[in-house]
């Protein structure tokens, strides 16, 4: 079965910056500026960043950014999470088109009724969601730290989950609970198929299967680790292997292999796609780094309200997974 293979890192040439990474490094340092990158941007974007990591880490290291100015490569919740965090700072995000499915999915005048129907619940949202769905929350989480807060809450107290059901219900089957879940869903990650993986771990046998809890229950049946990207590093890392397939944006592995650069990683097939992207993570490009840093443009701007409504159940988060 066809597959892209990336061989051991540790074999491969490191490549010299390019000019425009000599650009945007200089003009980094002239704004004061730092650069948060999500897993799942451009490898190019990724080597040049102060840090790269997934939602729980990019928050943090948000809140810690001693920076005047802060360049968010990721997607517009992203950026918005680390304004809340950082009411005071310039934050830049390379496209202001960059969305998420997941946020597309969950309006807040929808949760807004939702809520009235269960007026005793309490309101975990997945940290994909806007900045008017989490001043509506009670707690935000992130796929590496859901399970752990959703344990912390007790059993007698009934949760609305939102905005991924996915997420949802891979809590639920670890918890037993009973979630009520909203109807939303992470696109790329829904587009693995069982039968897909199941012919590509025929072709690589002994290669365990990685994937995210935001797949589907059939997706994760076919995994032998269902966590976070995160987790994904440490499991990687452990396992005794040499070979491991990942079932998540392809971006991802350029992380895997400078972490982990005696193992050889294999792109999992998505719809018949040799491997899978989120196309609004691809919309952060060098070039556009680079203009947000020089015009200080797209630059988030939050209702100050909105901000302190939305800030409690982050801080909240932050709280809860130390």
């Amino acid at each position: 079965m066809q597959a892209i293979v990336f061989p051991p890192y540790k074999n491969c040439a490191p490549r010299p910056l390019s000019e425009i990474q000599k650009r945007i490094l200089e003009l980094k340092r002239k704004r004061k500026a730092v650069i948060l990158a999500h897993n799942y941007v451009c490898e190019d974007i990724q080597l040049i960043a102060d840090y790269v990591g997934d939602s729980l880490g990019l928050s943090r290291e948000a809140k810690n950014a001693s920076a005047e100015v802060i360049a968010f490569a990721g997607v517009d919740f992203m950026a918005e999470t680390a304004k809340i965090l950082n009411p005071e700072k310039t934050l830049v995000l390379p496209d202001r088109g960059a969305g998420c499915t997941l946020e597309e999915l969950c309006h807040p005048s929808e949760l807004a009724v939702f809520k009235r129907d269960y007026p005793d619940a309490l309101v975990i949202s997945y940290i994909n969601c806007s900045a008017a769905v989490k001043a509506q929350s009670d707690i935000i989480c992130t796929s590496g730290n859901a399970l752990d807060i959703v344990r912390q809450i007790p059993q007698d107290k009934r949760i609305i989950f939102c905005p991924d059901k996915h997420l949802g219900s891979w809590i639920n089957e670890q918890t037993g609970r009973n979630m009520i879940l909203w109807n939303g869903y992470c696109w790329a990650h829904t587009q693995y198929k069982a039968d897909e993986l199941l012919r590509l771990k025929e072709a690589f046998p002994g290669a365990p299967l990685v994937c995210h809890p935001e797949c589907p229950r059939e997706v994760r049946s076919t995994a032998e680790c269902v966590c976070s990207t995160e987790k994904m590093i440490s499991f990687c890392r452990d396992f005794p292997g040499d070979k491991i397939i990942i079932a998540t944006v392809v971006e991802m592995i350029h992380r895997l292999q400078r972490e982990i650069p005696d193992k050889t990683f294999i792109a999992a097939t998505a719809s018949g796609r040799l491997s899978q992207h989120c196309k609004n993570m691809r919309m952060n490009t060098p070039e556009k780094l680079l203009a947000c840093l020089e015009k200080l443009e797209p630059r988030i701007e939050l209702d100050s309200a909105q901000m302190d409504a939305a800030r409690a159940p982050i801080e909240r988060m932050l709280e809860m997974s130390r």
